[in-house]
């Protein structure tokens, strides 16, 4: 049984910084796609950087480059994503997903499992 489990979202000033984390069960992270998503209220889910396999090939949602950085932790199996500085406007739920093939990375539709979610806010 594949199991995604999020953590260390929460509440941050602009500017500040935060770091996910997306511990895997059941998947080797190293052998397909594991990436990281944020959905709005009332919006579609939307691709914010993904990885792919080991030496890994990464993904970033135009514009996320230079604040958000993902990588894998091999021996915890984990996925993590780097956030600094936050910007009101990544105020969301934050999700990571992983694909049993290789589909193309910023759609949802395309991921077999799914973890809860963490929630980031970031305001003043």
């Amino acid at each position: 049984q594949v199991q995604l489990v999020e953590s260390g979202g929460g509440s941050v000033q602009p500017g500040g910084t935060l770091r996910l984390s997306c511990q895997v069960s059941g998947y080797d992270i190293t052998s397909g796609l594991v990436t990281w998503f944020r959905q709005y209220p009332g919006k579609e889910r939307e691709a914010v950087a993904g990885i792919y396999k080991q030496p890994p090939f990464l993904y970033y949602r135009d514009g996320l480059k230079g604040r958000f950085t993902i990588s894998q932790d091999i021996a915890k199996n984990t996925v993590n994503l780097q956030m600094n500085d936050l910007q009101p406007e990544d105020t969301a739920t934050y999700y990571c997903a992983a694909a049993r093939g290789v589909p193309t990375w910023s759609r949802p539709s395309a991921y077999d499992y799914w973890g809860q979610g963490t929630q980031v806010t970031v305001s003043s």
